[in-house]
């Protein structure tokens, strides 16, 4: 049994790894949903209640969730995502593009070396976990601000048997999986207008894509995590992307975490998944 292992964003997540949004607060704001939300700041207490509950929602379903200590020094740490992704059997820990997240490695390599888990280190590369998903044997990898083509060409170089697509998108989002997120074999949500044509047509060849409207962007509803077996953690706020989800057969767990998406992240975000069971 492999201690890691990742072959899809869906299969049933056994393992995952976040940080408590003790000291979640936005000290220079990195991304536009911040700026929006630099004066009103963030309720840190409040942000800490809706990470536990989603932490409890998570072991509620079976889930093993291993956390990060958090630091004072990082107050975007609640995104674990960004720091590390597990890619097949193999963990890798990034090098965080923007320098109030540098340093954040640390304790995601205390965690894994406790949890005796192997990993490869990716510290001369410019890449986040939010700009990689994974479905079988593809990689798509986001291009952006946060993730460089340097970085993703010596990626591919450890993944020797797996097909990497690179995917352009504009830079007025973060990553990636802020406007393309995969739900299953079949279906992935969408914000439209943002990634490079030739690429979205190779993404709509493959999957049912689920369009997210912009106000729904807003509040991040491309960016949910599925934890298998068709069930989906979305904000119950995104009423318009639920609705989609179920009425294409998915069980919608619904988790408020608005006070964390001022940050700029939701449930993808905050979650780095170590082990996913891949159905035999």
């Amino acid at each position: 049994m492999h201690k890691s292992s990742c072959f899809s964003e869906y299969d049933t997540l056994k393992k995952v790894v976040l940080c408590p949004a003790t000291y979640m607060t936005i000290r220079e704001p990195i991304n536009e949903t911040q700026k929006q939300f630099l004066k009103e700041n963030i309720d840190t207490e409040l942000a800490k209640k809706q990470h536990q509950q989603l932490v409890q929602t998570l072991e509620n379903n079976g889930v093993e969730v291993l956390l990060l200590t958090p630091s004072e020094k990082y107050p975007e740490q609640v995104f674990t995502r960004d720091i590390g992704f597990t890619l097949g059997n193999q963990v890798f820990v990034a090098h965080m593009a923007h320098d109030v997240r540098q340093g954040e490695e640390q304790p995601l390599i205390d965690v894994l070396e406790k949890e005796l888990i192997t990993y490869t280190n990716l510290l001369e590369d410019k890449i986040e976990g939010g700009d990689v998903l994974i479905d079988r044997n593809t990689v798509y990898i986001g291009v952006s601000n946060r993730t460089n083509k340097t970085a993703i060409e010596h990626l591919q170089s450890f993944l020797p048997t797996f097909e990497v697509i690179t995917v352009p998108f504009t830079d007025t989002y973060l990553h990636l999986d802020c406007v393309f997120n995969i739900l299953s074999e079949d279906d992935a949500l969408i914000f439209p207008g943002e990634i490079n044509e030739d690429k979205l047509k190779i993404l709509s060849s493959r999957y049912h894509l689920i369009e997210v409207s912009e106000e729904e962007q807003a509040t991040l509803g491309t960016n949910v995590l599925s934890i298998g077996n068709k069930r989906v953690l979305s904000l119950p706020i995104n009423k318009e992307v639920n609705k989609k989800l179920r009425d294409r057969g998915y069980e919608v767990i619904e988790v408020d975490i608005t006070e964390i998406i001022k940050s700029g992240g939701a449930f993808r975000c905050c979650t780095m998944p170590i082990l996913r069971e891949t159905p035999q």
